[in-house]
């Protein structure tokens, strides 16, 4: 492909890219090389470099919130990563989930998005029943946002909730004290099955010495209240001790490598193929803008195995592409936002990325199907909302809306959610957004999400700011309205940024285009895991 308009999309969508890796790359610096020198003065290896170690040579890494409070805690010097490693990685050829403190980023303090990162990587553990590795190395919690971290239901203490829980269901955990390990983060290592402790740099205790001094008067230093000679040989807290830290990983290799097999979901892989068609070319194929037409089937057959999908209703509710299909071997069921303009068999002309009655209906049939057969879904989002004006609601969009939403919400067979484009309002939740619990939700670097698209939003705005100014009395000029519409807009399109809702982990990272296979593979690998028990009840539909 050599048109114009695929060179142009083609250049903005590698620079988008680029700028993701330039971001990565900052966020894995975690708190610099001063603080990484501070690790390894010590004899410690970094986070990220532990992680390395840990997992098999050549094997796939799938980073969970790599970006996560990316801008946030300006005023105490950022949280790169939000101060902690997660991701989902093979040990000893089993798919685990890892979850690591960075002691460079504030001696691995926890910050609120620090627990709400943790709790997303269990999340993701539990619902797939993935042994959890975590690499301990805190200092506890940030005391100056203690108030945002610690007395909520979603806050540090559910952490241990989810400990305990995971251990009754028979979900392996494996911890490492590589570092600090203090107060109630205390709770955690020694909640996992098993606990190991690396020697001089690692401790463990619900109080520090200073705390300790303070409290009951007594002179006692860290190593004598909670290190590993301590905790091994008196209070037996630790079970095993190890020299250093690459001793500590190998390890949790090694009872890893004699876990037994995990039950199998029973989803359908065949032997992975490549597209046919150029995956390389996604990047020419969407538009450099979020409002211009474009056709989502050449998104999907430069994402399948072999190009190859059986599309579902093809000539009916055409706004909504519904099809199978093979991602890397798995049979998957792909529901996407088509972002041409069609005409229907009524004659009606369609807009691309709105939701109608007809792709509604279409749609909430095609996921119940997918339930029926134990197929996982993916769904690909680039959408604008539902359609609105007289025409749909006399046409009954919001029952048919209510539908789909509908088998979203009840559907048993894992969901997996890209955010290609647009994400907005409703049609965010119809296409399965984070509120509906997909096993894992990635956004490529073009992707939107709000309420509303950033123009109608401004506006609209606007609005409500003038009306407000005239029921004071005051009247603004043409000039001032401008520039008042314009600080609305830039304010409004940063917090739609798909950098803004991955630092928040409204979504679980960003990603280059190219690695949209390799994301939904190795979550239906995970997802295979965990076998299905919840039998398909989608209630009372909206008929």
């Amino acid at each position: 492909m050599t048109d114009l308009n695929f060179n142009k999309n083609e250049d903005v969508n590698k620079q988008l890219s680029y700028e993701l890796g330039t971001r990565l790359k900052k966020a894995f610096a975690g708190g610099g090389e001063k603080a990484a020198l501070r690790q390894k003065e010590r004899g410690k290896m970094l986070a990220r470099e532990r992680v390395s170690y840990l997992i098999d040579p050549g094997s796939q890494w799938l980073e969970i919130g790599a970006l996560a409070a990316e801008g946030m805690y300006a005023e105490y010097g950022g949280c790169p990563s939000a101060g902690v490693v997660c991701g989902i990685g093979y040990v000893s050829g089993r798919q685990c989930v890892i979850i690591a403190n960075d002691a460079t980023v504030k001696a691995g303090a926890w910050f609120p998005m620090t627990a709400k990162k943790n709790l997303r990587a269990q999340e993701i553990a539990m619902e797939n029943r993935l042994p959890v590795i975590y690499l301990v190395d805190s200092a506890g919690v940030f005391l100056p946002l203690q108030d945002e971290i610690f007395p909520d239901k979603e806050h540090f203490g559910r952490i241990f909730r989810n400990n305990a829980r995971m251990s009754s269901e028979g979900i392996i955990q494996v911890s490492a004290i590589m570092g600090s390990c203090v107060a109630g983060g205390a709770y955690l290592p020694i909640m996992s099955d098993e606990a190991m402790i690396v020697e001089g740099t690692g401790s463990v205790f619900l109080a520090g010495s200073y705390l300790v001094k303070s409290a009951i008067g007594e002179d006692i230093d860290n190593e004598s209240l909670g290190g590993a000679a301590m905790h091994c040989e008196i209070s037996g807290v630790t079970d095993y001790k190890h020299k250093d830290d690459t001793s500590c990983l190998d390890s949790i290799k090694k009872i890893m490598s004699m876990t037994g097999l995990p039950e199998n979901a029973g989803f359908d892989r065949v032997k992975p193929a490549p597209p046919v068609k150029d995956e390389k070319e996604l990047y020419g194929l969407l538009p450099d803008s979020r409002e211009s037409p474009y056709d989502m089937l050449e998104i999907i057959y430069r994402i399948t195995d072999h190009s190859e999908f059986e599309e579902y209703k093809k000539l009916y509710g055409q706004t909504i592409i519904c099809g199978l299909g093979r991602i890397d071997g798995w049979a998957v069921g792909i529901v996407a936002n088509q972002r041409k303009v069609v005409k229907s068999k009524k004659g009606e002309m369609q807009f691309g990325g709105v939701i109608y009655s007809d792709s509604a209906d279409k749609a909430a049939r095609f996921i119940m199907n997918c339930n029926q057969k134990k197929i996982p879904l993916v769904f690909l989002q680039d959408v604008t909302g539902f359609m609105v004006g007289s025409r749909s609601e006399q046409g009954g969009i919001i029952k048919d809306g209510a539908k789909m939403v509908n088998a979203v919400a009840n559907s048993v067979v894992p969901k997996f959610t890209i955010v290609i484009g647009n994400s907005y309002g409703a049609g965010n939740y119809a296409m399965c957004g984070k509120a509906y619990d997909p096993r894992l939700i990635f956004a490529w670097p073009s992707a939107r999400l709000a309420v509303m698209g950033g123009s109608q939003a401004a506006k609209t705005l606007l609005q409500i700011q003038e009306s407000a100014l005239r029921a004071k009395g005051q009247e603004i000029s043409a000039e001032e309205e401008a520039e008042l519409l314009k600080k609305i807009s830039e304010r409004y399109n940063s917090q739609t940024s798909p950098y803004y809702a991955s630092a928040r982990l409204w979504v679980d990272g960003i990603i280059d285009p190219l690695e949209t296979r390799k994301v939904i593979s190795m979550g239906i690998a995970a997802a295979n895991q965990s076998p299905i028990v919840k039998k398909f009840n989608p209630g009372v539909i909206q008929t």
